[in-house]
């Protein structure tokens, strides 16, 4: 018996499956945008170096916030400043504060100083903004960032330095005060404090 016609079947079906892959590459790389085939863009090296955007958005809760609400101004440190999108009492008896932190200086920031010096919050959150608070005035209490059985706290995590000229969102998730608290004083460490009124 003689195996040439199944070598020769054989060398059929092999270059019809190198047709058919080519076709698929082919209709990979079209120009459509609506096409399913289109592979992922691969982030461009100045957009992964903005990687202190990448772990607050990993952590951040509830739906986006609109950038061009700022309820507050809070300058820091280093050429810091703290802008304050969204101030929102939610359902569950919660506070949100949402916000981003931008770099106006020359230099890169370490995060490490924002979460505060309570030691289970610098010890299970390093680099977040664990050591943000809210005080109520007329109830004359202070809240803290909530935290999970684990110690790990309700607020952005894993920041990296803050490169000059960058930002990144962040957000922070308190204890709710009384509905009768309608305004609180916010602090983060090494950034002024300001008073902020609840919405929701």
């Amino acid at each position: 018996m003689s195996i040439r016609p199944t070598t020769k079947s054989r060398r059929v079906v092999a270059a019809a499956s190198i047709a058919a892959a080519l076709a698929l590459v082919v209709t990979g790389c079209g120009g459509d945008d609506g096409g399913s085939a289109k592979a992922p863009e691969t982030p461009s090296s100045a957009e992964s170096s903005e990687g202190d955007k990448g772990a607050a958005e990993d952590t951040a809760a509830g739906d986006k916030v609109d950038p061009n609400v700022k309820l507050a101004e809070i300058k820091g440190q280093n050429d810091l400043l703290l802008v304050v999108n969204e101030v929102k009492r939610d359902s569950g008896g919660f506070v949100t504060v949402q916000g981003v932190i931008k770099n106006d200086g020359d230099t890169p920031v370490n995060p490490a100083a924002w979460a505060g010096n309570e030691s289970v919050i610098v010890r299970k959150n390093l680099n977040s903004v664990g050591g943000a608070t809210l005080v109520d005035k007329a109830g004359k209490k202070r809240y803290y960032i909530l935290r999970d059985t684990d110690g790990r706290c309700l607020c952005t995590t894993g920041i990296r330095p803050v490169q000059p000229g960058k930002s990144i969102p962040v957000f922070m998730q308190f204890p709710a005060p009384p509905d009768t608290s309608t305004e609180v004083d916010f602090s983060i460490p090494t950034f002024t404090t300001t008073s902020l009124k609840i919405s929701g």
